[in-house]
């Protein structure tokens, strides 16, 4: 485990921080420790459980974000690396209606792929290619901005995330 899920003081999930960064925060009695894993760091005078997850001591006021912003790692992380037309490892994004044909740079617009399906589609709708989408694109829910950030999501966070977050775990990768 190399990052730890930050969580307010009213347990909503702000970010994912390294670890080094959460050890700082506890020590400093910035932050305490809801959830360990195994190991510990040592100092000279001091031994310090690995966190997983934190929890600021003083309420951080956060505008609120409605929306995941739309990034590759985010598309990435939706559609766990898998192109979304055949199933393996995933390289590129494809917008499904091509932008040169009108189509938006959005979510319900935009899946991952691999080089031979983005090539044999090109600038054509699927239904041109005969291609068909494994899921329909759609934006993630605005409380898994943090896998989208962080790419990778622990099984512990999930019950600080929410239903979504624990609907994306069990959701299981397109077999190739």
């Amino acid at each position: 485990m190399t990052r730890a899920l930050l969580l307010n003081a009213s347990f909503e999930p702000l970010c994912v921080v390294p670890i080094r960064r959460a050890v700082v925060l506890v020590i400093k009695r910035k932050a305490e420790i809801i959830e360990r894993a195994t190991g510990e760091f040592h100092s000279e005078r001091r031994t310090v459980p690995v966190p997983t997850v934190i929890r600021l001591t003083q309420f951080v006021r956060v505008p609120f974000r409605h929306a995941v912003p739309l990034s590759r790692r985010a598309v990435f992380a939706r559609d766990h690396s898998r192109c979304q037309y055949c199933g393996r490892p995933a390289e590129n994004l494809d917008h499904v209606v091509p932008r040169s044909r009108g189509g938006e740079h959005s979510w319900d617009n935009v899946v991952a792929s691999c080089r031979p399906c983005n090539a044999r589609k090109e600038d054509h709708l699927p239904v041109e290619c005969s291609m068909h989408l494994r899921r329909a694109p759609v934006a993630p829910h605005a409380s898994l901005w943090v896998v989208a950030t962080s790419g990778h999501l622990d099984p512990v966070w999930a019950r600080y995330l929410g239903a979504e977050a624990e609907a994306w775990l069990a959701r299981e990768p397109v077999p190739v």
